[in-house]
């Protein structure tokens, strides 16, 4: 294999599919990104079994061929290369390794065969759609934060996508809860997304899309089956295996009930919170919300290390009450609002609170309160 290729191309390229290879391997194949050269272009392709991401990018090539070579090691060589400079990649006569040659600067590379390279057969999709770039990235911007880390309930560890009938409409819908707190977002369902099955997208896949579409312009192609997505940005194909598990009834936990509404500035209590909570134990970060007619004391008290209080004018007429909330949850989710109000509807110091954005984009969120 001989090729020549601009920097800025394949850098881009490594920079989206060296992040699917994990930095600790026990199989020593699973480290390296496989190139393969032919025509005018060159695919490049990173697993970790569970997820694998294809790229094509143009390319000089001189005489075709394939290999692999470390993920990591070549992407940081080609980002440390100077802008503008093109770089010529050619394997030895034996394969067993690669040079990597751009100016005055000449690596070698050790390859593995491509033929040990694993492939993630993809199997037959059941449903096929297209969604705007930025559709798709809103969905996973207003419902990621809320994804579990605990890796006993494994179904919690994703977003859960499916389609559902919401006010005579039929929506694509994503949620994302931990226990603690719920986040849930819909967009118009595409066409050839209606019977799709419902699919809990794991979080490494989630944090691999959002950077995938970073280009509001791009139309995204999805594919769905029971155990696997494929997605189609531009030149890049993503597939991944899906958590086989039943996401929760998350309906059950969405408050219907709840009458006391408290509407406020969300970047003045953002900030309030922020302040207030500096004083808080890592551990516990409660702070207490007091409502009374028209304003609301937020209240911190830390026993090693003493309290702050801070007062905020808000939009709320109903009877007074107390309840306390995470800090950090609460930060999670006001940082999601875009509007400039948020409305918070309350039921009891016991009971889970709703809140909304005003901006009137189709998310809510759901957040349980903590004793203070």
């Amino acid at each position: 294999m001989r090729i020549t290729l601009e920097r800025s191309n394949l850098l881009k390229s490594l920079n989206h599919v060296h992040r699917v290879v994990e930095r600790r391997n026990t199989i020593p194949i699973l480290s390296n990104v496989l190139m393969r050269a032919s025509g005018a272009s060159l695919d490049l392709k990173a697993t970790d079994l569970d997820l694998e991401i294809t790229e094509v990018l143009p390319a000089m090539v001189e005489t075709a061929g394939a290999t692999t070579v470390p993920a990591h090691l070549l992407y940081e060589i080609v980002r440390k290369l100077p802008d503008g400079s093109e770089v010529l990649l050619a394997t030895n006569p034996d394969g067993g390794s690669m040079t990597v040659q751009s100016g005055r600067s000449k690596f070698s590379l050790q390859c593995l065969p491509e033929s040990d390279f694993p492939d993630l057969t993809a199997g037959s999709f059941t449903h096929t759609f297209k969604l705007k770039a930025t559709d798709l990235k809103m969905l996973i911007d207003r419902t990621q934060f809320a994804i579990s880390t605990e890796e006993t309930r494994y179904y919690l560890n994703g977003i859960f996508f499916h389609t559902i009938e919401a006010d005579g409409d039929l929506k694509l819908r994503a949620v994302a809860t931990d226990g603690h707190r719920l986040a849930r977002a819909d967009v118009q369902a595409p066409s050839g997304s209606e019977g799709m099955p419902g699919i809990i997208i794991p979080r490494k896949t989630v944090g691999e899309l959002q950077k995938l579409v970073d280009d509001p312009e791009a139309a995204v192609t999805v594919e769905v089956s029971d155990a696997k997505i494929r997605v189609t940005i531009g030149s890049v194909v993503m597939t991944s295996k899906l958590i086989d598990g039943t996401f929760p009834d998350y309906q059950r936990v969405i408050p219907t009930g709840n009458d006391k509404e408290m509407r406020v500035d969300c970047q003045s209590f953002t900030r309030a919170v922020d302040r207030v909570s500096t004083i808080s134990s890592e551990r516990g970060r409660a702070v207490k919300l007091s409502l009374t007619d028209g304003q609301l004391m937020l209240t911190v008290n830390n026993p090693d290390s003493g309290s702050a209080t801070e007062e905020v004018a808000v939009g709320y007429d109903n009877d007074p009450m107390e309840i306390g909330f995470n800090a950090k949850y609460l930060l999670d989710i006001t940082a999601q609002l875009s509007g400039d109000d948020a409305i918070f509807m309350l039921a009891d110091a016991g009971s889970p609170t709703l809140v909304r954005d005003t901006a009137g984009d189709d998310a809510l969120y759901v957040l349980m309160p903590m004793r203070v």
